[in-house]
């Protein structure tokens, strides 16, 4: 039988002490240490774990393993009458964590799951708080003994001060990353808020006019208008012209945060909200305090997060996931959509409480087929941006011609696809002239079924000649018995939204 010889006391606290210290981050500075260990004593896996009192749990900061098979508990949640009884425990030496000890260890082995082994356990204390813990675990049972334990109460001390510092080295870097995180979101937003409004004094100048108005007030604003009109260019201008303007500008898609992750996204989580919350999060609403929160896409948002939605209109205040504390803000809210939330209200997949608190002030952004006196201003732009982008040292010249076929295409992408046209064209002729050759152009539909009967016609035109024929056969009436909605078959609230999308102007013709 092999005799076990175990090294002199001073001679492993030197070497365990060179080893723990030897790194910044702490999982390398263990794994040296269980090198070292692995050939002394018996070991097959090594945790360094923090007692967290607001989670109530072990968690593990660390870990070291010789046998990479064996699990790891990340957070090892601890029963809250267990919990109490543990805190009560007062082991200041290394003690062997086996079925024998008592019987709080047994409960806690068995929630720990990390069946047949052979447990040592190092308790860690910072003056009068035990804060953590180094393990030690085999395979096998009765392969601690107490002469293994007199020899690592020798470590105590710099093993506590291995885990204090990774603990420390832990909060440094979740505050540096909650500070590169707020400088790129602040950033951002800033660059946003600077963009230049094409058409203020001419297509949009109705727009603008209202904006005016609204932008000295505190009240909530809804933008409406098709997907790529450029609501959030008219969120920023009513924060610019506010007198927040000195405060942050908060943007959120709401249609791109996962279902299961608004809730934090936009309200924030408290520290053990969840696993993987290790620490508190401030959500979108608490980074705008003080400015304006701008909720882009509002009806994609799930039915839960219009119930709080509506609480934070109503008082300005919310909880994080996961918190009880009621945190009070002082924002603005500007929201948009291209749907048409009466109808979703109808068909209840929007809250008609909240439909009320948001409709407050509609302001309507045209789209671009409905201003085409801007698409050569908004054309010229584009050119100047994306050159400079594209690394042009001269933006390249338009063909003759080109800025009025332009003009008389339909643009069922708005903005957003003149931008992108404008983009594609320099990428393929970046010496120009810019002729658009790419853009299908806009001929109506009589003239391509006069040409060719069997000519496929762009379905918004279809709809766009039928619901006009119908207007204009009802004199532009839309509701009632005979009016355009009955005739249609449709809602009248239906109607008026497919006009909206279409660009078909409401009112009645004498």
């Amino acid at each position: 039988m092999k005799v076990e010889i175990l090294p002199d006391k001073d001679e492993f606290f030197r070497e365990f002490t060179v080893r723990i210290c030897s790194c910044l981050t702490i999982k390398p500075a263990l794994e040296s240490v269980c090198n070292y260990l692995k050939e002394i004593v018996p070991l097959d896996m090594m945790i360094l774990a923090e007692r967290d009192e607001s989670l109530g749990s072990f968690r593990t900061v660390a870990e070291a393993a010789v046998d990479a098979s064996l699990p790891t508990p990340t957070i090892l949640a601890i029963p809250k009458d267990l919990w109490m009884r543990i805190r009560s425990l007062n082991y200041r030496s290394t003690f062997l964590a086996d079925d024998s000890v008592s019987n709080d260890v047994r409960e806690l082995n068995a929630i720990s799951k990390l069946y047949g082994l052979s447990h040592m356990c190092i308790p860690l204390w910072r003056d009068d708080n035990m804060i953590g813990f180094l393990s030690l675990f085999a395979k096998g049972s009765g392969k601690y003994h107490q002469a293994h334990a007199d020899l690592f109460d020798t470590i105590i001390h710099p093993a506590t001060i291995a885990l204090s510092n990774a603990l420390a080295h832990e909060e440094l870097m979740r505050y540096r990353d909650t500070l590169i995180d707020e400088n790129r979101f602040l950033n951002k937003e800033l660059l946003n808020a600077t963009t230049r409004i094409i058409g203020e004094t001419t297509g949009l100048k109705q727009v603008i006019e209202m904006v005016k108005q609204v932008a000295p007030l505190n009240n909530t604003v809804l933008l409406l208008g098709e997907t790529g009109t450029g609501k959030e260019i008219i969120a920023n201008a009513i924060h610019s012209a506010s007198p927040r303007k000195n405060g942050p500008f908060i943007k959120v898609n709401c249609g791109a945060i996962p279902e299961h992750l608004i809730d934090s996204e936009l309200f924030g989580h408290d520290k053990g909200a969840f696993t993987g919350a290790i620490s508190e999060k401030k959500g979108r609403f608490e980074r705008a305090n003080g400015g304006t929160i701008f909720l882009d896409e509002i009806g994609e948002l799930p039915q839960l997060a219009q119930v709080r939605l509506l609480r934070v209109l109503q008082t300005r205040e919310f909880e994080r996931v996961g918190g009880t504390r009621a945190i009070k803000v002082d924002i603005r809210i500007i929201a948009a959509t291209h749907r048409n939330l009466e109808n979703m209200v109808t068909e209840n997949r929007f809250r008609e409480d909240l439909w009320f608190r948001l409709n407050a002030f509609p302001l309507f952004i045209p789209p671009l087929r409905q201003r085409k006196e801007d698409i050569p201003m908004l054309a010229r732009y584009f050119l100047q941006v994306k050159s400079r982008e594209l690394g042009l040292r001269m933006p390249p010249s338009i063909a003759p011609g080109v800025l009025s076929r332009l003009a008389e295409y339909a643009w069922p992408g708005n903005v957003r696809e003149l931008e992108n046209l404008v983009e594609r064209e320099l990428i393929r002729h970046r010496e120009g002239p810019l002729s658009f050759d790419t853009l299908e152009p806009r001929t109506p539909p009589t003239a391509i079924a006069a040409r060719n009967p069997g000519a496929i016609t762009n379905l918004d035109q279809v709809n766009f000649n039928h619901i006009s024929a119908v207007l204009e056969m009802t004199g532009g009436r839309i509701q009632g018995p005979h009016g355009a909605a009955a005739l249609l078959g449709i809602k009248a609230t239906t109607l008026r939204g497919r006009m909206d999308k279409l660009g078909i102007p409401y009112g009645r013709k004498n």
